[in-house]
């Protein structure tokens, strides 16, 4: 296996199945973060496992889309070369992931608030999936939906412990809701790769979601003590390959190891 990077020929239900892959794969890493850091034991054990699951999600994905680019008269791609030798500007997840977490100056509440925000929209997100038309995407799904639940419920009752909790812990999650919500239109917007989605039965589209998203964050919130920021001007772009600074940082030490020793496997 070369250390080169791979190129991947335009296709829009490829490029669907990457913006979802890539967001789990990235949020998966930034949570490995907290491996042996987390604040009381049960929750660094907690955080290492939801970042499994999502592990294992970009991975079920990521395998499917190679195939699927292959099918279309591009290389066939294995999940590794998919997620280690793409550029920075080929990867489609949404900027939210991509910010620092333990590393940089966020805190446990921004992990709390950005798990919440992430797992909600991933729930909705693989309950829509199980009826793709695509027999493969519909199976992940299925398993993906029931990790998200879980995932929900426990970044939840965080928001709540925290945010109606000291005054410290209240401050530190209204910080981080300030910190983390300028990003989130991100993740309702919608293009030609979601109409496409859309049209061939592949999936929603993503502004399908957010109706949902917010009824189902507002309880959460009311007892979190939270208020709801009012919508910016700010669009971030990670979906569409143009990403925050931190990516490029990232990306360096996800795939050294591939780069240098190609084709190396546990």
């Amino acid at each position: 296996m070369s250390t080169a990077s791979i190129s991947l020929q335009p296709r829009q239900d490829v490029e669907y199945l990457l913006r979802i892959a890539d967001t789990a794969l990235i949020h998966a890493q930034r949570l490995t973060e907290w491996c042996g850091h987390g604040p009381v034991l049960e929750e660094d054990i907690a955080l290492s496992n939801i970042a499994l699951d999502l592990l294992g999600q970009a991975r079920a994905l990521l395998t499917h889309a190679g195939h699927l680019h292959g099918e279309g008269g591009g290389l066939r791609y294995d999940e590794d070369q998919l997620a280690f030798l793409r550029d920075e500007r080929d990867y489609r997840n949404l900027t939210l992931v991509e910010l620092p977490l333990r590393k940089g100056g966020g805190d446990f509440a921004d992990t709390v608030l950005r798990n919440l925000l992430l797992a909600t929209w991933f729930k909705l997100l693989w309950r829509r999936l199980q009826d793709s038309s695509d027999a493969e995407v519909a199976a992940i799904a299925g398993k993906a939906v029931k990790e998200a639940r879980y995932h929900q419920g426990h970044a939840a009752e965080w928001a709540v412990r925290l945010g109606d909790g000291t005054d410290e812990s209240a401050a530190r999650m209204r910080a981080a809701l300030q910190r983390a919500w300028p990003y989130v239109p991100e993740m309702f917007e919608a293009d030609a790769v979601d109409a496409a989605a859309r049209a061939s039965g592949l999936g929603p589209g993503m502004d399908e979601l957010q109706s949902a998203w917010l009824a189902e964050l507002e309880p959460v919130f009311a007892e979190a003590q939270l208020a709801m920021p009012a919508a910016g001007a700010f669009r971030s772009t990670g979906r569409r390959g143009v990403h925050s600074e931190h990516l490029g940082f990232m990306l360096a030490e996800m795939q050294y190891l591939q780069r240098s020793f190609p084709g190396g496997v546990w």
